[in-house]
Formats: C-alpha cells, sequence, structure tokens
C-alpha cells in the first residue's frame, strides 16, 4: 500500500504539489487554532483557523476575522509565514534549506518546481529558484525598510519595525492581510502618496513574475527581453493605466468614495484601486461603496490578474494577451495568432481558451453556490467569488458574514485558483496517451 501510494505520488508532480500545499495549509490552521495564536479572550472555530490559512497560504487576504485585533503577535508571524511559503513556493523555500544544507536536488524535486513555478522546461530552475529568492528578499527587505521609516512618524519604532516587515512580505507577495484592524486595510493613508505609491511598485512587482524580473535585472548586459517579459509588462501598464482612468470617470463624483478627496488624492487612489484588484487585495477606500459598474471592472481586472510565475492568481496577463490577439486573428481571416511580431503556437493559444472557459466555469460555479447559501447581492457574491478564485483579498463585506457552507465554498475557490486549473486537473485526472488514431473531420456552424 505504500509503494502504490509513493508511486502515484512520484508519477506527478501536479500531485505532490497539491498535497504539499494541502499540508502547509493543515498546518497552519493547526497553528492558528492555539491559545498563542489569539489575543486575550479570543478562541477561534476550526473552520475560520482553516479559512485564514488557506487565504494566507494562497496568498488572498480575504478574512473572516480582523487580523489586527483577533490574532497576537504569534499568530501574526504564522499568517506572515504562510504568506511567504505561499508567495514564493514551498517547494522554493525547500530548495533553498536544501541549496544552504548542500544537499543535491532531485530530478523529481525539479519537476515539482516547475511545475510551481510555471516554466516548460527543466534547464536552468535551480538557478532560477536562486533568482527567485533573492529577489523576492531584497525586494521585500527594501518595502518593509521604506513602510518602516514611514510608520515611524505615526507610532513608536518597535511597532512601526513590525508593522512595516509584515505589510511590506504581505503587499509584494498579493496578499492583501494587513494589521490597522476593523477591516480598514490602509484608508488611514489614502491622501499619503508615499504609502500609495510604495505600495503600487510592490505591487507590480510582486504580479510580474520572477522571470520577467530577472530578465529586467539582466536587460542592462543583454540589451534584450524575452517575449513573455514584453507582453507582460505592456498588458499591466495597460491595464494599470486604463483602470486607473476608469475608475477616475466612474467615481469621480461618488461621496461615498473619491468625491470628498483633492485632485491628487483621487488620481492616487484610482492608481492603486486599478493595481491593486490584479491580485493584491489592499484597499484605501470601502469597496462596497463603489458603484456597480465600478465592482464590475474589478471583478474584470481580477479575473485577469497579474503574470506567470508570480505571487498572484488570475488567468494571467499573457493568457488574456493571446486571447485577443486570438479574437483579432479571426475578425481579420488571418490563420497565425502574432503577438509583437511573433507568430504563437496553436497549442498555446487553444492552451489560453482552455484556461480562460475552465476559470470562468469554476467562477460562475462559486458565484451559483453562494446565491444559495448566503443571502446577499448578485454583485457582491460574484465579487467575492472572483476575488477568492483571483486570490485576491477585495470584499464587499460578505466574508465575515458567510455561512460555514459559504466559507467552505471561498476555501476550494481560493486552492483552486492558487494551484491553477492544469495543475489541478493533472493532480487528479488520469493520464492519457497520445491517441493511434484521428476521428473523420466534422463541420458545425459557428456564430
Amino acid at each position: 500500500m505504500y509503494k502504490q501510494a509513493k508511486g502515484w505520488l512520484a508519477s506527478s508532480p501536479p500531485r505532490a504539489l497539491t498535497l504539499g500545499f494541502v499540508a502547509i495549509i493543515l498546518v497552519g490552521a493547526i497553528l492558528l487554532k492555539l491559545p498563542i495564536s489569539l489575543k486575550d479572550g479570543q478562541s477561534i472555530r476550526w473552520i475560520d483557523a482553516l479559512f485564514t490559512s488557506v487565504s494566507a497560504t494562497c496568498v488572498t487576504g480575504l478574512v473572516v476575522v480582523d487580523t489586527g485585533t483577533f490574532f497576537s503577535v504569534f499568530g501574526h508571524w504564522v499568517i506572515l509565514v504562510l504568506v511567504q511559503i505561499g508567495g514564493v513556493g514551498f517547494m522554493t523555500m525547500g530548495t533553498l534549506f536544501a541549496l544552504f544544507l548542500r544537499r543535491k536536488v532531485s530530478l523529481k524535486e525539479r519537476l515539482i518546481l516547475q511545475e510551481s513555478l510555471n516554466q516548460n522546461n527543466l534547464e536552468g530552475i535551480i538557478r532560477l529558484v536562486r533568482r527567485v529568492i533573492n529577489y523576492a528578499l531584497t525586494i521585500e527587505l527594501a518595502g518593509s525598510l521604506l513602510f518602516t521609516l514611514r510608520f515611524m512618524l505615526d507610532m513608536p519604532p518597535g511597532r512601526a519595525l513590525y508593522y512595516g516587515i509584515f505589510h511590506g512580505v504581505s503587499i509584494f507577495n498579493n496578499a492583501g492581510f494587513d494589521l490597522f484592524g476593523d477591516y480598514r486595510s490602509m484608508s488611514n493613508y489614502i491622501s499619503d502618496p508615499f504609502v500609495n505609491i510604495l505600495s503600487i511598485i510592490l505591487i507590480i512587482l510582486g504580479g510580474l513574475g520572477f522571470v520577467v524580473l530577472a530578465d529586467l535585472v539582466e536587460y542592462r548586459r543583454n540589451r534584450r527581453l524575452s517575449l513573455h517579459s514584453k507582453v507582460a509588462i505592456c498588458v499591466t501598464l495597460l491595464l494599470f493605466v486604463v483602470g486607473a482612468i476608469v475608475i477616475l470617470l466612474f467615481e469621480f463624483t461618488n461621496e461615498k468614495t473619491l468625491g470628498p478627496l483633492g485632485t491628487a488624492d483621487k488620481i492616487f487612489a484610482a492608481l492603486l484601486h486599478s493595481m491593486t484588484p490584479r491580485s493584491a487585495g489592499i484597499t484605501t477606500i470601502d469597496v462596497s461603496s463603489l458603484r456597480q459598474a465600478t465592482q464590475f471592472l474589478l471583478v474584470i481586472l481580477m479575473f485577469i490578474g497579474v503574470s506567470p510565475g508570480s505571487t498572484g492568481g488570475g488567468i494571467k496577463t499573457t493568457t488574456f494577451a493571446v486571447l485577443i490577439v486570438a479574437v483579432l486573428a479571426v475578425f481579420r481571416g488571418r490563420e497565425d495568432v502574432v503577438l509583437l511580431r511573433h507568430t504563437i503556437e496553436r497549442e498555446r493559444v487553444y492552451k489560453a481558451i482552455t484556461v480562460t472557459l475552465f476559470s470562468f466555469l469554476i467562477v460562475v460555479a462559486g458565484t451559483m453556490l453562494l446565491s444559495v447559501t448566503e443571502n446577499h447581492t448578485f454583485m457582491g457574491v460574484l465579487f467575492e467569488s472572483t476575488s477568492a478564485f483571483a486570490t485576491v483579498g477585495l470584499s464587499t463585506g460578505l466574508t465575515p458574514e458567510l455561512t460555514d457552507a459559504g466559507k467552505l465554498i471561498l476555501i476550494l475557490l481560493m486552492f483552486m485558483g492558487r494551484l491553477g486549473p492544469f495543475t489541478l486537473f493533472y493532480a487528479v485526472g488520469p493520464k492519457h496517451g497520445r491517441p493511434l488514431y484521428r476521428h473523420a473531420e466534422g463541420k458545425i456552424i459557428i456564430g
């Protein structure tokens, strides 16, 4: 029996990756259930501990209890460690320890790393892991230091350092957890350009993906970027700018959001809330007070998400780009799908369509189930489902009021969104060999 289980696990890196995430989530839930993780007088149910552990490990940020006022310092560090492991990947962290102990990384472990980092081949995978760790720690250290310096203006140095580290790591990993209490997120800093700009930069760096960061670092030497990096950067900037403009137009006169702010503050708030739906989850305004048109825009941005190999979720920017150029190719009557003067192979186009359709169906199923279990508006339910699946963490206020059934639905959505449709499919689905025959070609009417 043991050999069969070991063979089943070793035969599929996606299975090992999935079970690894499950193990970390369960350990996190047990730790968060301990009295040492809670502030005096607080107690937490198993379902809430599990929800918080899943949200942290899947770098989502949706919470059923207020992080800042409910958990102790130990509980905060448990959440932060789960965020770090979930953001850079538990196999990446494991490989770091293996390299530190000078232990050789096996082929099986390299295959799991390849799956975890969403790479197409094994070449240079250990070198990429070293870069991932170096980039993540460097950016987190810089972000934590800058946040600490800013928070020292509002609180004692020790607490400022504590808050700086927590929010630097949380925001870079696109997690969305905060310590300010009362579900306020970063609303106290809505008029602070330093906090807004720093948060936007950390979200972008965490969302571009480590492959893109490596390309940018080496650009001074190579003077070129890969097609993947060009597409990821272009789509990220395009969605960022367009999203900010649309949010500014929709919310400019909304007295519950941007209306009372000055022009500069409105621009900063629009920029942050154009970037944060991409997977970050931090806010400076009340999302539930946004107009429905703006909320729906955020749903679209959440569904698209960030770039592959990053700390965030969604169908990914490159998938979105491939879909757009594929549609344009059909409209123009062309067989080849061309993106930035490169022909995209059909296999990748099919994969983009599959990921998008599968993700869409998951969000639809989650929305329908939540509509049954929760007494809330359709937009609120759709928003929460998309936020969970895209591992964003934005909420219209529904999550803290969820029934136990609703919590289980969001737990599944967060888990599926973090692992990705293909990893889950290959983890639980049977292996199929290449067919030895082709069926006769058929014609059906489309459109």
